[in-house]
């Protein structure tokens, strides 16, 4: 018996990032983290406001200062906006796991269903917060 020898055949490596082009599963897999992320993040934020509204009445009147301006509701609307995509995600997600939209055009055609959901919730929470 001979040896078998691998031979390591050369990878492409492609370092230049802009002429990498990812499919619409792939951006919609990594925005579900960022929004996560965005998600877990925000919780301290609302959790301070939380916290200082309930503090005193000057602390509530602060809090009610931050709340309304123009800075604060762009963020929260960020915040909803990201807890938004990252439960209509989810919900993909379990849909997924039970055996929807596995194959690539029903993956496609989830996660496009889901930015239009997401932009749908997004301007209603616009809306909510002006």
């Amino acid at each position: 018996m001979g040896h078998i020898v691998k031979v390591k055949k050369p990878r492409p490596v492609n370092l230049d990032l802009q002429t990498i082009r990812f499919p619409i599963t792939a951006i919609a897999s990594i925005t579900h983290r960022v929004s996560g992320v965005i998600t877990f993040i925000s919780v301290a934020i609302l959790l301070w406001l939380l916290s200082l509204s309930l503090s005193s009445p000057s602390g509530f009147e602060a809090a009610s200062d931050i709340v309304n301006s123009f800075f604060a509701k762009f963020v929260l609307w960020g915040i909803l906006t990201a807890l938004a995509y990252h439960i209509v995600g989810g919900i993909r997600h379990l849909l997924m796991d039970m055996g929807h939209f596995e194959e690539m055009e029903g993956g496609s055609q989830s996660a496009k269903i889901g930015f239009i959901i997401t932009a749908v919730l997004s301007v209603l929470a616009g809306i909510l917060v002006w």
